[in-house]
């Protein structure tokens, strides 16, 4: 069991870290191809930047930064079109696996991951780039995967403290790919040798990395990891306060009261299935919610402070380096106690709070900017928080859900799956669900900054989270009988 988690846990460092490479690029890529394709106005980036100033100029005329706020529209564009790709394969991916086996599929999505990085180095009109998005949004089932494997592998009683390994990947790479992705970009190939062959993208240094990072990954993958579809894994009681910790994992809610505990059976088919079709509304909504702000964030630096690569590179990492130091601490040790449910409603909350330090800050970066950059920073350390909690809390609740297959303690038969709760067919569409919200989460929140603005557009969504998190109260403190 060590042996899998370890080998999901630097698969994942290495699948991660690759994704995490282009974030800061975005905005002065989209620059990029927008100057060298200015003199085709047939093109693709040009038709599509006519329709974009169009629809812009119908809402919002008087805008002084209306070429930039066009650019933010189109990064909007660019990461829906990924997340709306992995909509529709996600649950077909965690379908096949359950058929196949997890590694076969796995190893499968690898060579899209890795065609994706390989047109992305030769993609010098904005079009190509566009074919690696999709690509790669058609084959990207790393962590889907990861997290169904993990839950193979784990019991109850151990699957959140197991699951937080996907987390403190995330982390990991965010504190160290964005930075490094936006030094290589700064580190482009010498002229003389793009004169070898084809010409090659700007950043074609990122590209060659993270191509490496995947081939790395999918030779690791082959060798050691073992295939665990149809692999259970039973907790084995030692005394009533184990037996009772498992129960109430089950149930995603690990609290005791005063000292003392009730046991808590095992929620009936109905009622496990009922919990996941609304923890996949909630993972909609907050991640639709979340991943506006995490696109536009990038743009907001480079609209309002023209930040570079670097500078935008290094916020991301920050905001990783906080977040792998909170998920390895507060929260493996804290969600056994609270449940995964509180957990998770924890970080709705802080995302509510950093939202509204965020819409505060355009206000202060010509009169304050000291003040400002407090607000940005302050900001940044709440969806930190948000990083290290929801998204794997939420996770773990849905894949506790899940049927674990073995031996019924009461009957002594075996446990038949239903076929809702088999582990890769409904992580698959938890999964979807948030990247639906990923989907059109950037579009609308970059829809919003053209058109009413970053105060409007971060205040709105802080008060869209205040709602979610008093809304989820009743699932938070999850009802056992």
């Amino acid at each position: 069991m060590v042996r899998v988690e370890t080998v999901v846990f630097l698969s994942l460092v290495l699948d991660l870290f690759a994704f995490t490479i282009p974030l800061p690029l975005f905005p002065r890529l989209i620059e990029w191809y927008t100057l060298r394709e200015s003199s085709d106005p047939s093109g693709f980036l040009s038709t599509t930047l006519r329709t974009v100033s169009f629809f812009r100029s119908l809402f919002y005329k008087a805008n002084t930064h209306s070429k930039r706020w066009d650019v933010v529209l189109l990064g909007g564009l660019m990461g829906s079109v990924f997340s709306t790709l992995q909509f529709f394969v996600s649950p077909k991916i965690g379908s096949l696996s359950d058929k196949y086996g997890r590694k076969r599929v796995l190893l499968v999505t690898m060579i899209g991951n890795i065609l994706s990085a390989i047109v992305w180095i030769q993609s010098t009109t904005f079009a190509s780039y566009m074919l690696s998005r999709v690509i790669g949004g058609l084959s990207e089932g790393n962590v889907q995967l990861a997290i169904a494997i993990l839950s193979d592998v784990t019991t109850p009683a151990n699957r959140s403290k197991a699951l937080a390994h996907v987390g403190i990947a995330f982390a990991i790479c965010f504190c160290i790919g964005p930075p490094i992705g936006a030094y290589f970009a700064s580190r482009p190939l010498p002229p003389s040798m793009n004169s070898w062959g084809p010409e090659l993208n700007v950043y074609v240094v990122p590209a060659l990395l993270t191509l490496v990072l995947l081939v790395a990954e999918t030779a690791f993958l082959m060798v050691f990891l073992p295939e665990t579809r149809g692999h259970s894994v039973r907790a084995v009681p030692q005394g009533k306060e184990q037996s009772e910790t498992a129960a109430a994992h089950v149930n995603g809610h690990g609290d005791t009261a005063n000292g003392t505990s009730k046991p808590k059976r095992r929620f009936s088919v109905e009622q496990r299935i009922a919990t996941l079709e609304s923890l996949r509304r909630l993972h909609f909504l907050f991640l639709g919610i979340f991943s506006g702000m995490e696109f536009t964030l990038t743009f907001l630096t480079f609209d309002l402070l023209d930040w570079t690569n670097r500078q935008n590179g290094t916020l991301i990492g920050s905001i990783g380096i906080i977040s792998a130091l909170l998920q390895g601490g507060y929260v493996r040790r804290a969600t056994s106690k609270i449940g995964e449910g509180v957990m998770a409603r924890r970080g709705i909350s802080s995302c509510a709070l950093g939202l509204m330090l965020l819409a505060a800050f355009p206000r202060y970066v010509s009169t304050n900017p000291k003040l400002a950059m407090g607000l940005l920073q302050g900001g940044a350390v709440c969806l930190a928080f948000t990083s290290a909690t929801v998204v794997n809390s939420l996770t773990a609740f849905a894949s506790l859900q899940c049927d674990e297959g073995g031996v019924d303690d009461v009957t002594g038969k075996p446990v038949e799956e239903h076929p809702d709760l088999t582990k890769g067919k409904a992580l698959g569409q938890f999964r979807s669900s948030g990247q639906l919200g990923r989907a059109i989460g950037p579009l609308l929140a970059c829809a919003s900054y053209w058109t009413f603005g970053p105060s409007v557009t971060y205040g709105a969504s802080a008060l869209a989270m205040l709602a979610i998190s008093v809304g989820m109260k009743s699932l938070a403190e999850t009802k056992s009988s």
